[in-house]
């Protein structure tokens, strides 16, 4: 072990005004770990593949200092190489998804947003929260093969969408302060304030119909999956695309009545 991998134990010592002994906090430093992890950060971030040189300058380190960490993840498939440039696989999403709660929920879910999708001739995807922002767990695409539809690992932002807002509003007040902060980092006080304010309306109003503030045309309709402690735990979303061809289309309300039962069948299966 070099003197750069230490590793700083805690100690217990002893406190003369007081019998019970103080454990120090633990400090760990792992140095080729946090490359590891840098990699991955920065590659994740990116929408194209990078070179060792531009991963250089991302990463404000040298080649040298990170080529071993980069082989090893390309080793074990965390990273793809392909002509001297390097992106992230799926294989830590696919970790995600057998980790034991998420391979409940989607297996619950999947049988009945295809139910869900087949009722009202739309797509619908699941989405959680991560980190700010949130990611697509599952999609099912409309029975007629046609419409809007999101792919799985997509991510999206919060703040202007319907699944963003149940996702927030459906938690504890100190959680739902904290995505807030964190969704919304870059935003101004008055976003702020604004989007807290469409929070609340979903939270008193049990889910989020909204018009997209991305697509014109598309309306979209999200309700949350909750746990017993009635807090999100996922949402589960149908965009909306009105037909143009005078072909019958279920309305808005109907649609959410379905979602309401269908949604509402979900939570008591995996809350």
């Amino acid at each position: 072990m070099n003197a750069t991998d230490r590793m700083d134990f805690p100690v217990a010592q002893n406190d003369d005004n007081n019998d019970e002994a103080i454990v120090s906090a633990k400090v760990y430093s792992a140095p080729a770990l946090e490359k590891g992890l840098d990699i991955l950060e920065v590659l994740s971030n990116s929408e194209v593949a990078l070179t060792q040189k531009e991963l250089s300058v991302l990463l404000g380190r040298s080649v040298n200092e990170f080529y071993r960490m980069l082989t090893c993840l390309v080793r074990r498939e965390y990273v793809s190489s392909y002509q001297d440039k390097f992106s992230v696989t799926t294989k830590m999403f696919r970790l995600s998804q057998i980790h034991p709660p998420m391979r409940r929920l989607l297996t619950e879910a999947m049988p009945m947003m295809q139910d869900l999708a087949r009722q009202v001739n739309f797509s619908c995807d699941l989405r959680v929260y991560n980190q700010g922002s949130q990611t697509v767990i599952a999609s099912v695409e409309a029975p007629s093969g046609i419409g809007f539809a999101v792919r799985v690992g997509s991510e999206i932002s919060v703040g202007p969408t319907a699944s963003g807002r149940v996702l927030i509003g459906f938690q504890a007040p100190e959680v739902m302060e904290l995505r807030i902060r964190e969704s919304l980092a870059n935003s101004s006080a008055a976003e702020m304030k604004a989007f807290r304010r469409d929070v609340h309306e979903a939270a008193v109003k049990g889910f989020a119909s909204i018009d997209s503030h991305q697509y014109a045309g598309v309306h979209a309709v999200s309700f949350p999956v909750l746990d017993n402690n009635r807090h999100a735990i996922a949402a589960v979303t149908v965009p909306m695309l009105p037909r143009v061809d005078g072909q019958p289309q279920l309305s808005q309300r109907e649609v959410e009545q379905i979602m309401r039962q269908c949604v509402s069948r979900l939570s008591e299966r995996v809350g």
